[in-house]
């Protein structure tokens, strides 16, 4: 029964007004104005007294029956100083390229006479793609290889002229110059002949194609593209801290958002000699297998990369107690707590190297740092039971 109560029990009195601060002390505001109330006044006083005595009794037994009673040891969690091997890891983002990519351009300008190829077709080296109109430079070509014949006759009957010098040796060797320029023509027609036929450099697919028959085109015209995908690089880059990790040939996984649920396997093809003076990362190129064709140029993958940093002992960060610039750990052996000073080293998620301080296997306190000291005993519970 609270106070405010109790004192209402009493025959004859209106029920007072009782206000209770936070620390259990308690004034009441008025009493009736009847000379009996004001009789009882001591008697209250007393009662109320040994009401709030009660009242702080039963709290002190409460907070004696969480705390495991007074004097009882604190309760804290421990963990285990262990050895774990460490790793760096970085996800590199790469470009999809194809292992060999051009745009197919004429060399000449012309017309465009015929398309051989369909858009997306697999071609193979040296099969045709385009006719240009070849007309007037087969006609170059008849014209270029009637000169050279006529020169070549008079060069045949001066040389037989030269035997009986009727001939100078000077007016031989001018003929025989103009047969050699007469041939040169005639090669360059026919180049320009065999220019007007445009044909695959290698075996790819082609892509969508630009032009249409009668097109006028010239050397700055891209009438398809020409691509082989049967295998893609992948360029990514990788800070310098990794560039021991990167060797030529070691092997990479990399992942595409397209498709999710599959890995693709390849190799580290090249690495540049060169370091972006800005970034300080280092570019690199893996080679992928893609017979399926199912990379594209131009897609966007990532590459996970490691590299292992050795064994160290780890902890859990929350173990630390930093006082000032120091670090603290408290090592728990045979129930009793000593505080230590630890120097730590690099930080991994969740963990903290200890470079010095602790030997594999000592327990220290994870929770309950702030309960224990250097020296007193304890009681080691698991998470739960704290």
């Amino acid at each position: 029964m609270g106070l405010t109560e109790l004192i209402s029990t009493v025959p004859g009195f209106f029920k007072p007004e009782i206000v209770v601060n936070a620390r259990g002390h308690w004034r009441y505001h008025r009493f009736p104005d009847n000379p009996e109330c004001n009789a009882m006044k001591p008697a209250l006083v007393l009662l109320a007294c040994v009401a709030l005595l009660h009242t702080a009794g039963c709290e002190d037994k409460d907070v004696q029956t969480r705390g495991g009673g007074w004097g009882a040891p604190p309760k804290v969690v421990t963990a285990e100083a262990r050895f774990e091997n460490l790793t760096d890891e970085i996800e590199a983002l790469g470009t999809i390229r194809a292992n060999e990519s051009v745009e197919i351009r004429p060399r000449i300008a012309s017309l465009v006479e015929r398309i051989a190829f369909d858009e997306g077709d697999l071609v193979e080296k040296g099969e045709l793609l385009v006719d240009l109109e070849r007309s007037e430079i087969v006609a170059g070509l008849a014209l270029a290889e009637a000169n050279l014949k006529e020169s070549l006759s008079i060069y045949d009957r001066s040389k037989s002229l030269a035997a009986t010098q009727a001939i100078s040796a000077s007016n031989l060797e001018q003929l025989l110059a103009q047969v050699q320029v007469d041939q040169a023509q005639v090669e360059a027609a026919r180049a320009r002949l065999s220019n007007t036929a445009i044909r695959a450099p290698f075996t790819g697919r082609v892509g969508l194609r630009r032009v249409s028959p009668g097109s006028f085109v010239n050397t700055s015209t891209v009438i398809t593209t020409l691509d082989d995908i049967s295998r893609v690089k992948l360029d990514f880059s990788v800070p310098e801290t990794f560039l021991t990790v990167v060797k030529e040939g070691m092997s990479i996984v990399a992942h595409s958002v397209v498709y999710p649920d599959r890995e693709f396997q390849g190799f580290v093809d090249s690495v540049d000699t060169r370091l972006d003076p800005v970034s300080r990362a280092v570019q690199v190129r893996a080679i992928i297998d893609n017979s399926d064709s199912a990379l594209k140029p131009g897609m966007f993958m990532t590459v996970d990369l490691q590299r292992d940093r050795g064994s160290a002992i780890v902890i859990p960060e929350q173990a630390l107690v930093p006082e000032g610039s120091a670090q603290y750990v408290f090592v728990v052996s045979e129930n009793t707590v000593e505080k230590r000073e630890v120097r730590i080293g690099r930080r991994v998620p969740g963990l903290v190297v200890i470079a010095e301080g602790l030997v594999e296997g000592e327990q220290i306190v994870t929770e309950g740092t702030g309960k224990v000291r250097d020296g007193i005993a304890v009681e080691v519970k698991s998470g739960a039971d704290i």
